[in-house]
């Protein structure tokens, strides 16, 4: 089937338009269209429109994909461009996810116009940000520090920080890199120590499972081994049933042959974590994500998930 044009489905934030035409510019070289025929498609999701409650009181990560998908299913859209962190583990019926493209940098940035690093914040400083995953590891590293609830685009946020509405924030490299804005990051968080969101830094690409033009257009944009350390990631976080609700951390990455994979779960309030490694083959990326997953519910026990709901 010849394709003579494409539509893509974005949120509107500068980020997600960063990120949809960096797909629709691969598109257009890899397929020979047209750039006007090569269409970018703004969908205010429930998450952009809903700014005022932290995303855990929302329902999680389907916020920002439902109304995308929704265009998917009717046929206004023929594919969905993401943040991978923000997609849901379980798609609707008919959906699935193409690939991704070549992942960016997967750290978070510390960012504060009053000190160099999270460990120079005095005590009661007070820290913005929406992720769960980010309060309970700032809690955990600083338990002296205030979280605050704190949503809205990058720009949005540094515009807060500039007005003194917190003393620190926190975002992620990879968006700020697609923006052109590394030099917003006071200081890069070492993973080890503030591990990333599972599939931080990817660009996941939705679309109909049945699109099988789509599907081949796309085929010279995606990266296997970012597939392969994504289907890890994303079957951990799904024996978790990770949500927004859900402190949860890891990363898989790709060595000689060998897939490793992280991964940690935390409560909260950044008391209590649990954290561990498993390897094993590329080939086996979706049933070590599922053993790590397993792994990490049991050593917590039913007590440790009791604020998960």
């Amino acid at each position: 089937m010849q394709l003579e044009r494409i539509r893509i489905g974005t949120r509107g934030s500068p980020l997600a338009l960063a990120q949809a035409n960096a797909v629709r510019d691969g598109l257009v070289a890899a397929t020979g269209l047209a750039a006007e025929a090569v269409e970018v498609v703004v969908i205010k999701t429930t998450g952009d429109k809903v700014l005022d409650r932290p995303l855990s009181e929302l329902g999680g990560k389907g916020l920002f994909t439902k109304e995308i998908e929704d265009g998917l299913l009717d046929g206004s859209l023929d594919l969905a461009v993401h943040s991978a962190k923000d997609v849901p583990t379980v798609l609707p019926d008919g959906l699935s996810l193409a690939g991704f493209l070549p992942r960016e940098d997967v750290r978070d940035a510390f960012i504060s116009l009053k000190v160099a690093t999270l460990d120079d914040l005095p005590v009661g400083a007070v820290v913005g940000t929406a992720s769960l995953r980010r309060g309970a590891l700032v809690k955990r590293l600083r338990p002296d520090l205030e979280v605050v609830n704190f949503r809205g685009n990058v720009q949005s946020r540094l515009r807060k920080l500039e007005a003194g509405e917190v003393d620190a924030t926190l975002l992620a490299m990879a968006g700020l890199n697609r923006l052109g804005r590394p030099d917003v990051a006071t200081a890069v968080l070492d993973p080890e120590r503030f591990p990333p969101a599972l599939g931080q830094g990817a660009i996941a690409i939705e679309t109909r499972s049945d699109h099988t033009a789509i599907r081949e257009a796309l085929a010279p944009l995606l990266d296997q081994t970012v597939g392969t350390c994504l289907a890890a990631e994303r079957a951990f976080l799904a024996e978790l049933d990770g949500s927004c609700r859900t402190p949860i951390a890891g990363l898989a990455r790709i060595e000689a042959d060998t897939l490793s994979l992280y991964g940690l779960i935390a409560t909260p309030d950044g008391r209590r974590f649990e954290e561990e490694v498993m390897t094993a083959s590329p080939a086996e990326a979706e049933t070590v994500g599922r053993e790590l997953g397993a792994e990490l519910r049991a050593r917590g026990g039913p007590a440790f998930f009791a604020d998960w709901v």
